[in-house]
């Protein structure tokens, strides 16, 4: 039986292409160092801090830039005077331009916190990533070794240190005094980061291909295990030009023969009553230095955690 009532078909259009649930993905690239950067750059207090650091860094570097005085150059004649033409902020108790003494300072405070930072990382990180990595006895072993500096406060350490070493003191003794027993905390920061990355699937794999487990650790669990140990030492760079200050103003830091701040502060509480400025002026440059880099530590360590990102 023939069909007489052909099949009618509605017209529709052509298409060239038929997508069926796809999913837009961005064409933006993403990695962890690029999110963080997209988020320091919408942080007006970022820009704040880093140009603070930058002006400091430039001091430190080229402190003839910002001043054309000597910081040694003495007239008793003008011992605690007050601000006159080339010196902006007054003379000290010996009469030396106190913002010359400033500016050469910074080096001085800077050189310790850079060192101290060196020797911790140079230190904590191997010991936490090892300990981490291979676990069993070599992770007790590396533990207790932390637990007993962990357990030393460091700043005292210094102290002892410092007392014992009083005929050697200059920036190096310092930094080690201070970094030397500083470490156990980052230890123990990249101990726990270690041990969970090294769960990940691509460490597993690497081992099956034949890589020693030295390898791996160098080349793929260290790597992404880094970042925690960069934002802690941020703020330890802060903490250490705090601890060289104080051990300075204590009479157990840096010899007088060495310009740093701790020093001018310490030099300046005798006549605090009489003369205050020759002790605020370097305190304040002390305390925006510190408080620059803590808050680039922070915003640093904010940036670099996901979990951070999402709570703003």
């Amino acid at each position: 039986m023939s069909d007489k009532n052909p099949h009618y078909v509605a017209p529709h259009e052509e298409l060239d292409e038929v997508q069926i649930d796809q999913v837009k993905l961005s064409d933006r690239k993403s990695t962890l160092w690029l999110d963080a950067w997209r988020d320091l750059r919408r942080r007006p207090l970022f820009y704040v801090a880093l140009a603070i650091v930058i002006l400091i860094t430039l001091m430190a570097l080229f402190p003839t830039w910002f001043t054309d005085v000597m910081p040694r150059d003495a007239e008793l004649a003008k011992s605690n005077m007050p601000p006159e033409p080339g010196h902006p902020l007054g003379f000290t108790r010996q009469g030396e331009d106190i913002w010359s003494r400033i500016v050469y300072g910074a080096s001085t405070s800077l050189s310790v916190g850079l060192i101290t930072v060196a020797i911790t990382a140079v230190l904590g990180i191997p010991m936490g990533a090892i300990a981490g990595f291979f676990g069993g006895w070599v992770d007790s072993l590396l533990s207790r070794i932390g637990d007993i500096f962990f357990s030393l406060p460091y700043f005292l350490a210094a102290v002892v240190v410092m007392t014992v070493l009083s005929d050697y003191r200059n920036v190096w003794v310092i930094s080690l005094a201070i970094g030397g027993f500083a470490w156990a905390t980052l230890a123990r920061i990249v101990r726990a980061e270690v041990l969970q990355v090294k769960q990940q699937e691509y460490v597993q794999a690497s081992t099956s291909l034949g890589r020693s487990r030295m390898s791996t650790l160098i080349n793929h669990v260290l790597p992404n295990s880094i970042t925690p140990a960069i934002a802690y030492l941020t703020l330890a760079l802060g903490a250490a030009i705090v601890a060289e200050a104080t051990l300075s103003f204590l009479g157990i830091g840096l010899p007088n023969t060495i310009m740093s701040w701790g020093n001018d502060i310490s030099q300046a509480s005798i006549t605090v009553r009489t003369a205050p400025m020759p002790l605020i002026y370097p305190s304040l440059a002390l305390i925006i230095t510190v408080l620059a880099f803590t808050i680039l530590g922070e915003l640093v360590r904010d940036a670099l955690d996901p979990k951070a990102r999402a709570r703003r």
